[in-house]
């Protein structure tokens, strides 16, 4: 059993075949998905989507990039939206500099809300980094010394640094389609000295497909593709690492159980 821990199920490219995107990910052995929320204005529209689907859970958040609009500055929504029985986590927040499609006060100030949700929910926190290390591993730093949280940094693509900070807080790191690509050598080479137990999979679908399919739509069922790269690293068996980053999945995310197929 595997598990994509973060894909976008409600965008176009996914959604307008959302069945069978779905089936193609559980004949391939992918039983659980969990898709992010990015714009609280979908909020409904991703509930609706994990409410037909069993084996699919949700993240609530503002995207970095969407938080001109939508940013938060308090928690207060993140927090009625937890109460779902299918809402496991709160996210995706974070920085993202890289393309300052928001103003990064507003990014800053939206991701400390998401933070203290996370923190009053007890639900992890998935957060998104780029071309903002320094600026992400200080808030965590400072959040985390205000009151305890879990979490992960998804599709862990960053410095060394940054992976060490994250695991030191207590955080894990979502490993996606950027560990196969031909000019990842170095991230290989950061990955290979991380604890497997720390790690979790995901696509990051429709984005950052692995190869063979690099340059078209990602999807969930791409997730063996991953998992087969991270256990060569690792000089694991496939198995194991099947086992271990499902097994991190649903320690991180508890009520993501709700999801996993019974048998």
């Amino acid at each position: 059993m595997l598990v994509d821990s973060h894909c976008h199920l409600d965008f176009p490219q996914l959604a307008e075949q959302e069945d069978a995107v779905i089936a193609r990910a559980h004949a391939a052995g992918v039983s659980v998905m969990q898709t992010i929320c990015t714009k609280l204005t979908k909020a409904d529209d991703v509930l609706a989507l994990v409410e037909r689907q069993p084996s699919v859970v949700a993240a609530m958040g503002v995207h970095p990039h969407h938080t001109a609009a939508e940013g938060l500055t308090e928690p207060a929504r993140l927090l009625e939206l937890a109460q779902h029985p299918k809402v496991t986590a709160i996210g995706e927040t974070g920085l993202d500099y890289h393309y300052d499609y928001s103003p990064r006060d507003a990014q800053v100030a939206s991701f400390r809300a998401h933070i203290e949700a996370a923190r009053q929910t007890g639900l992890p926190l998935v957060v998104h980094t780029r071309s903002a290390d320094a600026d992400t591993a200080a808030i965590l730093a400072e959040e985390m010394a205000r009151g305890p949280f879990t979490g992960v940094v998804h599709c862990y693509s960053s410095s060394a640094e940054l992976g060490r900070h994250a695991l030191e807080l207590g955080l894990h790191l979502g490993i996606g389609g950027v560990l196969t690509f031909p000019r990842s050598d170095a991230l290989r080479a950061i990955v290979e000295d991380l604890p497997l137990d720390r790690l979790i999979l995901e696509t990051d679908a429709p984005y950052l497909a692995p190869p063979p399919h690099r340059g078209r739509t990602n999807e969930p069922a791409y997730i063996p593709l991953i998992a087969a790269v991270l256990a060569k690293i690792k000089g694991e068996p496939m198995a194991t690492v099947e086992r271990a980053t499902t097994a991190t999945f649903f320690r991180l995310f508890p009520k993501a159980e709700a999801a996993r197929p019974c048998g």
